[in-house]
């Protein structure tokens, strides 16, 4: 392999996915792997962008789910080779069994786990805390309160992981993630050793024996990474002193050590002392344990689950989360922060001038709200349209993606995971074939969600005759997360790297589904035939149908007629059918005077809606009109 070294010493304002990424490549990882999510999903792309600039060697791929991704890495770090795994908190939960196992394992080359968290949370399913996971995996964590802070701990967790043959996770929060800042520019590290696999089935095959040698090594892993978080990383773990006698201290990790900082710099508080620690796992103990010691009331910061409190050995007279005394869920935002130090610090709230500045500038910027809905144009709109109108009591499982958004159009029942609007899909035709009942059951699911955790359900499907359509929203992209390709797309991240373009239709007859339908998304009167020959088929064979909704999403700008439309005022009665059932921006109703209209502010000129209204009042400008 040629050795690769640019320096470059500059300075750039990066986001801090990005400079999660850009210490990643300086690093001199070999392997980087991912799934798309937020607000983890800029790193991977960020880390192709920077590996082309530098002329790193390193493979970046997407993998079809965080389970195969973090599989990929951890195979390379086999190797010897550098190599990260990164998805964001509830992706973990699918990379679960992999991390686990591998947990215990002797890595040779440094592994690096990204896993992006979001506490509120902004767009996830959970608030879960992965640094819980890396406590239940037994493997270090490193919790970053800035942008600079987070691409420095890169370098650490990589060599540590080295040190110690043992994963390493990085857990950057939402503000980290998605935060500005000045950060560094190194030079490429060239890669460590030589990349080669050692026959070894001792230390690389999972078996019941090999777990008794492992397990209590692991455990001594632990507390001699705990020893080097004490003494070793003072850049990260450090108390920031009160200037005379101290009336609080506060204990914080990752962004609340920032903004307690912040909060207590405005107010002027020099008598609060703070101690900040970036390695909440392991807990350096002595450290915290000694700081407690020194202050009449101690206070936890962390986001979102106590995980620094829980290796206490002790936790009498702690404030925190055990307590009440921190919100037991939820974001702790600066106003949620400021709130808690006033009540302890037995204070009246200031105002702060910058929170009310930012009130302001919103208000002047007088944005109507309006809850989350589908882009104008979205193909998937179409879609639901014709299945609510097909089967219109039909049960409607669906899944994790933009068209999560078709609850605004009654047309999604239930979400839980990805994939699960298939596996739902089953249990809802199992409930009520047990029941004696029998109702119509369409699930929807999108082309990324679809390889990412939707096929081994329509395999149990097949191979159980659950009676159910399964319609896969094909957008042609993973539209969500950014519009990142996906195997239906085939495109992959450097430049010069060709993929494979998985066939949908394909993949759905391997696993042994006989009907499948592929339809324009926006032909809606075919899109309601398809749905109702799918149901009458699943019935009548006793398993699913599946229906391919086909059309690219808005975004990626794709060449189509412009259909020009209006809405007819004396053919408009004012039922809202269009509003509540089709729920288009582009569509508004006005009313004073009970008539529906078109906003050509938002209106992109797709033609769909002609298709909705039932009384016709919806038409296309003829060019006499125009």
């Amino acid at each position: 392999m040629t050795e690769v070294s640019r320096t470059v010493s500059t300075k750039a304002i990066l986001l801090g996915n990005e400079a999660i990424a850009r210490g990643i490549v300086e690093a001199g990882c070999l392997v980087a792997s991912a799934y798309p999510g937020t607000p983890s999903s800029e790193i991977l792309p960020a880390v192709a962008k920077f590996a082309d600039e530098l002329g790193s060697p390193m493979a970046v791929e997407w993998g079809v789910n965080e389970k195969v991704a973090f599989e990929v890495a951890a195979a390379a770090s086999f190797t010897g080779a550098r190599s990260c795994a990164v998805m964001k908190q509830v992706g973990l939960n699918v990379a679960a069994d992999p991390f686990m196992s591998a947990a215990h394992f002797q890595l040779k080359g440094g592994m690096l786990l990204v896993v992006a968290d979001d506490p509120g949370p902004h767009s996830s399913q959970t608030e879960q805390d992965s640094r819980y996971f890396a406590m239940f995996a037994k493997v270090p964590c490193f919790d970053p309160c800035s942008a600079a802070e987070a691409k420095e701990m890169v370098f650490d967790a990589f060599d540590l992981s080295e040190r110690f043959g043992i994963i390493t996770m990085l857990r950057p929060s939402v503000r980290v993630d998605h935060c500005r800042q000045d950060v560094e520019l190194g030079e490429l590290r060239p890669p460590k050793g030589q990349v080669k696999f050692e026959k070894e089935p001792s230390r690389w095959v999972c078996l019941p024996a090999s777990v008794k040698v492992n397990h209590p090594r692991l455990n001594a892993k632990v507390e001699e990474i705990r020893a080097a978080f004490e003494t070793e990383f003072g850049k990260y773990n450090y108390e920031v002193p009160s200037r005379g006698k101290s009336v609080l201290g506060i204990v914080a990790s990752g962004v609340c050590f920032s903004v307690v900082s912040d909060i207590l710099k405005e107010w002027g508080r020099e008598d609060v002392a703070v101690l900040k620690i970036g390695t909440p796992h392991p807990l350096p103990l002595k450290m915290v344990t000694e700081f407690i010691s020194r202050h009449p009331k101690v206070l936890f910061l962390e986001e979102t689950y106590p995980v620094m409190e829980m290796q206490l050995p002790d936790r009498t007279g702690i404030l925190g989360r055990w307590n009440g005394v921190v919100p037991g869920a939820g974001e702790l935002l600066p106003e949620v922060i400021a709130g808690i130090l006033a009540k302890i610090l037995g204070m009246d709230q200031p105002s702060g001038e910058g929170s009310s500045l930012l009130r302001e500038a919103l208000e002047d910027l007088k944005i109507t709200p309006r809850k989350p809905m589908l882009c104008p144009g979205c193909p998937h709109r179409a879609s639901y349209f014709s299945i609510r109108q097909a089967l219109p009591n039909a049960v409607n499982p669906s899944d994790i993606g933009c068209y999560t958004l078709g609850v605004n159009q009654k047309a999604v029942d239930a979400v839980v995971d990805m994939g699960a609007s298939v596996t739902m899909g089953s249990g809802f035709f199992l409930a009520h074939k047990a029941a004696g009942t029998e109702r119509p059951i369409v699930s929807t699911i999108g082309d990324s969600t679809f390889f990412h955790m939707g096929i081994p359900g329509l395999v149990s499907a097949v191979y159980n005759r659950h009676a159910f359509v399964l319609g896969i929203l094909d957008n042609s992209t993973t539209a969500m997360t950014g519009g990142q390709a996906n195997p239906a797309v085939g495109d992959k991240l450097r430049k010069g790297d060709e993929g494979r373009k998985v066939d949908i239709e394909a993949v759905c007859r391997g696993c042994g589904v006989t009907f499948v339908r592929t339809i324009e998304a926006y032909d809606v009167a075919a899109g309601k035939e398809a749905v109702k020959e799918a149901w009458e088929h699943a019935q009548s064979r006793s398993e699913p149908a599946v229906i391919i909704f086909r059309h690219p999403c808005m975004l990626l700008r794709p060449q189509q007629p412009v259909v020009q439309v209006k809405v007819d005022p004396e053919k408009c009665i004012g039922c809202k059918f269009c509003i509540n059932f089709f729920n288009c921006p582009g569509l508004v109703f006005d009313e004073t005077r009970s008539k529906a209209y078109i906003d050509e502010r938002f209106c992109v000129s797709c033609g769909v809606c002609i298709s909705v209204c039932p009384h016709g009042a919806i038409a296309e400008v003829s060019e006499e009109g125009k």
